[in-house]
């Protein structure tokens, strides 16, 4: 039991920069009871590697070319992958947060993390437990507590940001001036905002809606 205990925790880096790779690489490698076992610049390679390589823990970004953090997630769950997830990002948006927790990262850090603040993560995380900075944790959890917009809200949200009006909204979507109009104010009523125009900041701000969609 006690050789068991010895061996270092086994990472994996997926990250598409290869200056981060190559840094997480050379910062972790000082750690006696930390092993870089494996890097990779996409999601579906990360994959690939995970049914040859053995690692316990896996530093994630989220938004890459092709698949996404996210979706490397469900995809390893999916294949039944055992390594824990720590999601490694230069984003913070509240739907970031959400959709990287749901999907099963049991961490997530910001790229400008200190050294001792990520081993102490990968020891958490690799120990069974969360890690989430007390910060974004109190954003996870207001996000939480909001009701999820549904689909349809989502896509007149997206055309409220583009500044189209009801009456072209409902000409889009092939229904009634009244129904977006409903949809618009339960929209506001979710995001707490007072207007339209502030719903569709607000949306874009918390990572509801992206720039190039508004």
């Amino acid at each position: 039991m006690a050789d068991l205990e010895q061996k270092p925790i086994r990472i994996l880096i997926v990250d598409d920069h290869p200056v981060v790779r190559a840094g997480l690489t050379s910062m972790l490698g000082t750690q006696d009871d930390l092993e870089v076992v494996a890097s990779a610049s996409s999601g579906e390679a990360a994959l690939a590697l995970l049914g040859q390589t053995i690692c316990d823990v896996v530093l994630l970004d989220l938004r890459m070319p092709g698949m996404s953090g996210v979706e490397t997630i469900l995809e390893m769950k999916k294949a039944g992958r055992s390594a824990r997830t720590i999601v490694l990002t230069s984003f913070e948006t509240d739907e970031d947060i959400y959709r990287a927790v749901q999907a099963g990262a049991q961490g997530y850090l910001l790229k400008d993390t200190s050294l001792r603040e990520m081993i102490e993560a990968i020891k958490s995380v690799h120990a069974g437990k969360r890690y989430i900075p007390r910060d974004i944790a109190a954003r996870l959890a207001e996000r939480m507590m909001r009701t999820d917009l549904t689909a349809r809200e989502l896509e007149i949200l997206k055309m409220l940001s583009k500044g189209l009006t009801n009456k072209q909204i409902g000409q889009v979507l092939g229904i009634s001036d009244n129904t977006v109009k409903n949809h618009v104010n339960s929209i506001i009523e979710k995001l707490e905002v007072s207007d339209r125009t502030e719903a569709a900041t607000t949306a874009i701000q918390r990572g509801l809606i992206s720039i190039e969609e508004a």
